[in-house]
């Protein structure tokens, strides 16, 4: 696997908190989060994956309007998510704040950088 970049995230297990990136995400050039592989890139697995495919994108659409394609995939036996996410034309926030992904992170807009987020969009 590659390392985490601008279009890639590794997440062990889903948390709501995970939205968070998938709207930097939107709100950048789009990217890949994997679920069920840690950091490292190496492969874990999840637990209820069909539970997963089914309650992860309805999560998405509620909390950002969006829909993404999610895939399952199988490596060493082990079956993980991939969530990919387009990037959108119109600024996407998370319970009222805009998160853009930066390199391997994702950045809280405040301020003036939010400002101009909003206008380019």
């Amino acid at each position: 696997m590659n390392n985490e970049n601008q279009n890639i995230e590794y997440k062990r297990i889903w948390q709501d908190d995970n939205l968070k990136s998938i709207c930097a995400f939107a709100n950048a050039q789009g990217g890949v989060m994997y679920i069920g592989i840690d950091d490292d890139g190496q492969v874990l697995g999840l637990d209820n994956v069909h539970k997963w495919q089914e309650d992860i994108p309805n999560k998405i659409v509620q909390n950002l309007g969006i829909v993404c394609e999610i895939n399952t995939q199988e490596e060493f036996g082990k079956t993980y998510l991939e969530i990919n996410v387009q990037p959108s034309n119109v600024p996407i926030s998370y319970k009222g704040i805009y998160y853009v992904r930066s390199g391997a992170t994702k950045q809280e807009l405040k301020g003036t950088a939010l400002q101009q987020f909003l206008l380019v969009k």
